[in-house]
């Protein structure tokens, strides 16, 4: 049987299926975990105490279709938690892994302003980003992620955005006299 297949003999998780998702996730779960402290230690860090939180209640997840929305909600709650613990300390790498899109060439700069920008949000609006641009979601599935309702998803990633846009306008201005 297949990893994202729902097994409709059994409502719940076993240890096996677990696994395996885990394992074909894993790397979506980085970027996740990544995109928040933009360092590769950090980030597995997360990674690896999401995925023991995960664990320990796996066989209380209800439904297993939705293994995704659940372990990156875990991600996220894990990330900012992090984030919070060390909010004093800010890292960053020397060799920042490139996770955008290679059709579209950004310069350097540009994606430096982006993160830039993305830094200043707070670890819950940063959510929003990440999930609809950088792992590409539905707003359907974003508000699963997030518990929250589709249109509060898309008001609150429109402000965002609009937060976003305000800051890299301001920064262009300020680079531009």
């Amino acid at each position: 049987m297949g990893v994202n297949k729902l097994n409709t003999e059994y409502s719940k998780l076993t240890e096996q299926q677990f696994s395996e998702r885990i394992e074909a996730s894993k790397e979506k779960l980085y970027r996740f975990a990544f995109c928040y402290v933009k360092n590769e230690q950090e980030a597995l860090e997360i990674v690896s105490e999401a995925t023991y939180k995960a664990y320990l209640s796996y066989t209380k997840l209800k439904n297993p279709e939705y293994f995704d929305t659940w372990i990156s909600r875990i991600v996220i709650n894990c990330a900012m938690d992090h984030i919070k613990r060390n909010k004093k300390y800010t890292y960053m790498e020397d060799n920042v892994v490139e996770f955008s899109a290679k059709e579209d060439p950004v310069s350097l700069e540009e994606k430096w302003d982006l993160y830039q920008a993305l830094d200043r949000l707070k670890p819950e609006d940063k959510a929003f980003i990440i999930l609809k641009y950088f792992e590409d979601q539905r707003f359907k599935d974003m508000a699963e992620v997030l518990s929250m309702p589709e249109n509060t998803v898309k008001t609150k990633l429109y402000r965002i955005l609009d937060k976003l846009r305000k800051h890299l306008i301001k920064e262009e201005e300020v680079d531009l006299t």
